[in-house]
């Protein structure tokens, strides 16, 4: 933005904010009216009914401080606090994985698996910010959910998001993987999970917002599957029978997640494909 500038109006501003984010965003005007609006405590609606509201000082001060943090890489969700998913608006912060859009897809084929029996069991393996568990029990809020995360912080997110959306709806337990649930606790008609898939020699290769996210959240060992290897290879001792694993994964990752699952003997395995025809999630029904 122009600094000479200081009380411009919310038109100028963000096209200024918009031309400056443009060569580090592909999503540059929305990211400016998502900062525009988190600025000045209005909405993205208001911001269009009142292009000529000029900003206080105060208000440029902070718009612009936003705008350098975001041009540096920080993720919109990381700066405002919230992000959409499912229509749901999460609290995020520095402790959990920004949900993405292609996760919504994880949702979407784990509502399709869940039977339509009474109260069926459903645990979500990594659950970070609590978004797709969250998803799925205000779809379904007949099921019986549990979530686990090895992060005590992120427990605390998700358990605050579901209070809000889903309250008393979810488990939230802390532990790694499968080692957070108690002997005996009983076993799952689905088991979903968006866990690590990134590998450690991709560092390079990957959106560049990651950087500003929990490592332990995205990378998986050298070629990202360390974490799909092990939730599969002790799915069967929490899953019932005929019960399903539903997995998110890289979109170069299908062949060896289906291979995985294969030889840990689930049979019935596919895939499902995002927006853009990637392969994202792949899944397998134990016998």
């Amino acid at each position: 933005m122009d600094a000479s500038n200081q009380l411009q109006n919310v038109r100028n501003a963000l096209q200024a904010a918009q031309q400056a984010l443009a060569a580090t965003s592909e999503s540059a005007r929305l990211d400016a009216e998502l900062l525009l609006a988190f600025a000045l405590g209005r909405d993205r609606a208001w911001l269009y009914a009142n292009p000529d509201t000029r900003l206080t000082d105060n208000e440029t001060f902070v718009f612009r401080a936003l705008l350098g943090q975001r041009t540096e890489g920080q993720p919109i969700a990381h700066l405002t606090g919230v992000r959409e998913f499912w229509s749901l608006e999460l609290a995020i912060n520095e402790h959990t994985l920004v949900p993405r859009p292609e996760t919504e897809l994880l949702v979407e084929k784990a509502l399709e698996l869940i039977p339509t029996s009474q109260a069926p069991r459903v645990l979500e393996l990594g659950t970070g910010s609590g978004a797709v568990a969250i998803a799925l029990a205000t779809e379904r809020p007949d099921c019986v959910l549990v979530a686990t995360d090895i992060s005590a912080q992120a427990l605390t997110l998700a358990r605050q998001n579901a209070q809000i959306h889903c309250p008393d709806q979810i488990e939230f337990l802390q532990g790694d993987w499968y080692a957070a649930l108690p002997a005996g606790g009983g076993k799952f008609s689905v088991i979903v999970s968006n866990p690590p898939y990134v590998g450690e020699n991709e560092t390079e290769l990957t959106d560049p917002e990651l950087a500003f996210e929990p490592a332990a959240a995205l990378y998986s060992g050298k070629d990202g599957l360390n974490a799909i290897t092990a939730i599969v290879k002790h799915a069967s001792e929490w899953l019932q029978p005929q019960g399903w694993l539903v997995l998110e994964h890289g979109f170069t990752q299908r062949e060896a997640v289906q291979t995985v699952l294969a030889a840990a003997g689930f049979e019935s395995i596919d895939n499902a494909t995002d927006l853009a025809g990637q392969p994202r999630v792949s899944y397998g029904q134990l016998p």
